[in-house]
């Protein structure tokens, strides 16, 4: 699957005061025509999308579907498969933040909603980049509730994943072949001294509580510890054990210049630049999830030179082939976003309008060099990758085929696999601590 996305982070910053929303500031609302045809011309099957939530949820049972339905009439018309986005870095502003506890269940509602509403669509990303919403929201200190203390984060993360397990419980009803890509940040803390080890353990422990909590797989003794004094109840622990939604996903993980991070001995970080590169840090990803690998979101400034970009391209796809050839199930990659982005240079914190030089397009929708160079790589691999007899075949049902005797055969061996498929209470062999 190769892919691209429409970036559509919707935070809050400012004490909530103000709403950053990606699809405003990089002009979708008025030119998502122009950004499908960009998608269909570039030779890209697949784009990570998603409506905004806070623009689309009104309230429970309640829902503003124009822009939504003549976006996804217009991806099925084109037979663009969507990757749906639901929940990116961001609530409605009745909803409040992630302390909410009510997000999850208000959450999934919104999910099965949206499932009922457009049964042909297949693949979703039900929430962004679960730890990283968590972290930047409540460890942080930088977005929606803006808060810094872990039992923030935990309060942040218990909710998150929660609800994600939620919405894909909800959308399976609806549609039992569901996929679910997880687009999750792969970080690593690397101990700057002797004295930075400690902490960067407990670091590296801790970029895996979405994942684990997620996939009902048992953290180690020090985060179970950790989740507990900050205020997460074993029941709560127990809920996410018991669930058994793993074998519906796809482990998407994004990889960036900022993902690897220098640990010094009083607990700060800053970040360290490529230092093991998205191959080994995949690969630990992979050896503790035993999922099909997606390469969802990576991208690189265009400098001075104007093809630092093309580089990471090209290095990033090197990767994903090392990873392939190794033996690991790798079924896509993605260059996020089509176009360029704004103030991501400062983590949308501050609203200086700063276009951040990072998509296959720029904001006036003129082709960079990446965007030329991402172009040849489809024509080029696409062929030829299916050939592989490590490559994982999905069973994916474009909109074209949805409805469909094909597509509604594989939906009822879907439903029966998953009723043969569940486990008993108890069952699972990862229940923790």
């Amino acid at each position: 699957m190769f892919a691209t996305g429409i970036e559509n982070s919707i935070p809050t910053v400012k004490n909530g005061r103000v709403r950053v929303d990606q699809m405003d500031v990089c002009g979708h609302y008025e030119r998502w025509r122009e950004d499908f045809e960009l998608v269909e011309d570039m030779g890209i099957q697949f784009l990570r999308y998603g409506p905004p939530i806070y623009r689309t949820f009104l309230g429970p049972g309640k829902y503003d579907w124009e822009f939504t339905d003549l976006t996804f009439a217009e991806l099925e018309r084109r037979d663009i498969t969507p990757i749906v986005d639901l929940c990116h870095f961001g609530v409605p502003d009745w909803m409040g933040n992630f302390q909410n506890p009510d997000f999850a269940p208000l959450f999934a509602r919104y999910a099965a909603d949206f499932a009922e509403r457009y049964p042909w669509v297949q693949l979703y990303t039900p929430v962004n980049e679960m730890f990283i919403c968590a972290a930047f929201s409540a460890r942080y200190g930088w977005w929606n509730e803006e808060l810094k203390t872990d039992r923030a984060f935990v309060t942040a993360l218990k909710n998150i994943v929660k609800g994600n397990v939620l919405a894909m419980t909800e959308i399976l009803k609806r549609r039992p072949d569901a996929i679910f890509i997880q687009s999750e940040s792969s970080e690593y803390f690397h101990a700057d001294s002797p004295a930075a080890i400690g902490p960067a353990e407990v670091m590296n422990s801790r970029r895996f509580l979405s994942l684990d909590l997620n996939y009902g797989r048992r953290v180690d003794s020090e985060m179970y510890e950790y989740l507990l004094d900050n205020g997460m109840t074993k029941d709560e622990y127990h809920f996410f054990l018991n669930q058994h939604l793993k074998q519906h996903c796809i482990l998407g993980n994004d990889y960036y210049m900022t993902n690897e991070h220098r640990v010094h001995a009083d607990g700060l970080t800053e970040s360290s630049g490529e230092v093991f590169g998205y191959t080994e840090i995949t690969r630990q990803y992979y050896d503790r999830y035993r999922l099909p690998v997606m390469h969802t979101e990576t991208n690189m400034k265009e400098g001075p030179r104007g093809d630092e970009a093309v580089q990471w391209l090209w290095k990033e796809w090197a990767s994903v082939l090392r990873l392939r050839n190794d033996g690991i199930p790798t079924v896509g990659f993605t260059w996020y976003s089509l176009t360029d982005q704004v103030d991501w240079d400062t983590a949308l914190r501050e609203q200086n309008g700063n276009v951040n030089p990072l998509g296959l397009y720029d904001l006036d929708r003129n082709i960079r060099a990446v965007g030329k160079a991402y172009k040849q790589l489809i024509q080029d691999w696409r062929d030829v990758l299916p050939a592989s007899s490590v490559c994982l075949t999905v069973p994916i049902v474009p909109p074209s085929q949805a409805g469909g005797s094909y597509a509604d055969s594989l939906m009822a061996a879907a439903a029966r696999r998953n009723v043969r498929e569940e486990p008993q209470m108890g069952s699972n062999p990862e229940m923790g601590p």
